[in-house]
């Protein structure tokens, strides 16, 4: 049996018992009286304590087992639970984390513990009332105390009680081992009822005593110890040369051993039980054979059919199933997302074919299969979602430190967070949220002094809120912190040489987002280094989403984020702009209308429209594009939205709409930052997907 088969298990619930007690912590700084919080933390320490022992990580179990014993102080009344304490509860997490993240990375270096075990051994030594006895001499206490329960525990029982059935072969073996000065055991062995991973537990007990001896007996057997059929007993027969207490030191030693019997095997009584036992059966043989003969002579006799038995009024219980989903590698659901993609082209392809046939039998099983495609798109969306509670649960905890760390009295509030997202969205998207929050809490929430000085809430408040709008999620970090000074980015901007003569309140603000901009003199360990916004834009904008910024000063600011639901099969409208035809996502589109001259006016030598009351900057796709226009063009404006800014879009003419699957540009034409890929269509022809928010 190999313990690396149970790896991913142990990586995959290591990070889940991480995060509970991460969350659970949190919760228990806000409400330090809560016992059962103290318990529910006690029991995932020493769930991971056990996994971390089983596997033969031997550094976490021991951290593990120094934050057990910070845990049992704060249980048995004699530790008060303070922002202190907990403070070196999460630094023992975040090691805790780094140390299951090397694991997973198959990175050999030492995560240094020392310093945080001394930590923790001072915590739990503070908490004692008065003594000053060194924790080793404590752990030593209840060792021994320990073992004088297990061998109080045996005196209760008897070999005869969990006796390993032996055969003549092994009375024999165990003889001439006798003979040889070799000592005969049998042990009882009952693990602990939280043991998670009973089989590596098993395969941990054996490892442990075929160093020392040899097993040659088993109940349960080793096949049923491996696929985990058994309860907590593990029942052995061992010859070795160690002595009674060795073997029993040796099992105790092994976390999540509760209870350990070793006895000496007496080979006359085992002969003894043998001969008994097979006479035992021999008679119970007898009995049964006479009663078969029984039996039957009464059923000729009475030629009654035996009853089946009574069923009337007991209905079967269904049988319950326990594992009702599939971890699946996330490149097959690629593949398979690729593949759909290819049946969405084909389909494209057949409905053109159809319609210069105009056969309706064609028709018809065309619109089934269109039909069958877009429900199984939408599966195979679905199955590829994840809720953003999964980027979200890591923040409660960096605005508790930062709050430490800032000396500031911050509060997180996470609305929408079932809100689903494309898998790959969610991976990506972790990094600029972070970053967005630490700029909150470190450029945007004032002092508690300023706030009270200003009217406002001594605590800051930082929003997370998330939500879908249509084809989109929408992702806000809201803070109620001092807003961006707009005087103070124009004085930046114009100290590097961008002339902001004619730009609006809302532009100026956003120039933040620009490469190395940042108003912070003082450069933090948080944030202010001037290169954190252009990275969140540019990661945002890699996932054909947008950010913008709403400020006010004094009230405080907003990053609205806007990302596609899913990244590879969208609706767009189809458009010419010279001879050459594009797509627009219809995500951005907010509408169409007919071109004229009289539309088009001039400002700060810049081309606009006026719609509806509003001024919308105005492009000419053919010229920002660099092609020639056509002669047959009847020109329309494509009104389209990138977050708050509003855009006209002149085209040549309209195709129609059209669900189109996204196609990578490749390393070559990875510089085209004005289309975010490429399509097949219908009719074979390769079309470029305009990337509307680069353009505007």
């Amino acid at each position: 049996m190999d313990t690396s088969q149970y790896m991913s298990m142990f990586l995959e619930e290591g990070m889940d018992n991480l995060q509970t007690l991460n969350d659970s912590l949190l919760q228990l700084e806000q409400e330090p009286d809560n016992i059962d919080k103290v318990n529910e933390i006690f029991r995932v320490a020493h769930t991971i304590k056990g996994m971390s022992a089983t596997m033969g990580f031997n550094d976490m179990a021991e951290l593990t087992h120094k934050m057990e014993d910070v845990l049992t102080e704060f249980r048995n009344g004699d530790l008060k639970v303070t922002q202190n304490v907990v403070t070196v509860l999460f630094k023992c997490l975040d090691t805790l984390e780094k140390m299951l993240k090397n694991i997973e990375d198959e990175v050999d270096d030492q995560v240094p513990i020392q310093e945080i075990m001394d930590e923790l051994e001072n915590i739990a030594n503070k908490g004692e009332k008065g003594a000053e006895e060194d924790l080793g001499k404590k752990e030593e206490t209840k060792e021994k105390t320990g073992d004088k329960k297990s061998s109080e525990a045996s005196d209760d029982e008897k070999a005869s009680d969990y006796v390993v059935e032996l055969n003549e072969y092994d009375i024999n073996v165990i003889k001439q081992a006798k003979d040889k000065d070799y000592n005969a055991y049998q042990i009882k062995i009952t693990l602990s009822e939280t043991t998670l991973l009973k089989s590596a537990r098993a395969f941990l007990i054996f490892k442990s005593l075929e160093e020392v001896g040899e097993i040659i007996k088993s109940v349960p057997s080793a096949e049923d110890l491996e696929n985990e059929n058994f309860e907590f007993e593990i029942n052995l027969v061992i010859l070795t040369e160690k002595q009674l207490d060795e073997i029993k030191d040796i099992i105790l030693g092994i976390s999540e051993v509760a209870n350990v019997i070793v006895e000496n095997v007496d080979i006359e009584t085992e002969k003894k039980n043998k001969i008994e036992e097979q006479s035992k059966k021999a008679d119970e043989i007898k009995a049964k054979v006479n009663d078969k003969v029984a039996d039957k002579s009464d059923n000729k006799s009475q030629n009654i059919k035996p009853k089946p038995a009574d069923t009337k009024g007991k209905k079967p219980k269904p049988h319950k199933k326990i594992h009702q989903s599939v971890r699946v590698d996330l490149e097959r659901l690629d593949k398979f997302m690729n593949m759909v993609s290819e049946l969405v082209i084909h389909r494209t392809r057949l409905e053109q074919i159809s319609s210069n046939y105009k056969s309706p039998e064609l028709n018809e099983t065309l619109e089934q299969v269109a039909r069958t495609t877009s429900d199984l798109q939408d599966l195979v969306m679905k199955i590829r979602m994840l809720p953003l509670d999964t980027v979200f649960n890591r923040f409660p905890r960096l605005i508790r430190d930062l709050s430490v760390e800032l000396n500031k009295d911050m509060e997180l509030i996470i609305q929408g967070a079932d809100t689903e997202l494309d898998r790959t969205v969610i991976d990506e998207i972790g990094d600029p949220l972070l970053h967005l929050i630490r700029n909150a809490a470190d450029h945007g929430i004032e002092s508690k002094e300023e706030r009270i000085k200003a009217g406002k809430d001594p605590v800051g408040k930082v929003k997370l809120i998330a939500y879908q709008e249509g084809t989109k999620a929408v992702i806000k970090v809201e803070d109620d912190g001092a807003g961006i000074n707009v005087e103070k980015v124009r004085e930046k901007a114009e100290s590097i040489g961008i002339n902001t003569e004619n730009m609006s309140e809302s532009d100026i603000k956003n120039l933040i987002f620009l490469e190395g901009f940042s108003t912070n003199k003082k450069v933090t360990d948080i944030s202010g280094r001037g290169v954190g916004m252009d990275v969140v834009k540019n990661k945002i904008s890699s996932l054909n989403g947008t950010v913008d910024l709403i400020s006010e000063e004094g009230k405080g600011s907003s990053f609205i984020i806007r990302l596609p639901l899913t990244l590879q099969i969208i609706q767009a409208l189809l458009v010419k702009v010279g001879n050459e035809t594009m797509a627009i996502s219809l995500g951005y589109i907010d509408r169409v209308i007919d071109y004229s001259d009289d539309l088009i006016k001039m400002s700060n030598n810049k081309e606009i429209i006026i719609y509806n009351g509003n001024v919308i900057p105005f492009i000419r796709l053919y010229d920002k594009l660099g092609l020639e226009k056509s002669d047959e063009a009847k020109n329309y404006i494509v009104i389209v939205k990138v977050g708050e800014k509003t855009v006209g879009l002149m085209v040549d003419s309209l195709l129609g709409q059209k669900e189109i699957v996204i196609k990578p540009l490749g390393k070559t034409l990875n510089g085209m930052k004005e289309y975010i890929g490429a399509t097949i269509l219908g009719d074979g022809f390769v079309t470029l997907i305009l990337d509307v928010a680069s353009l505007v």
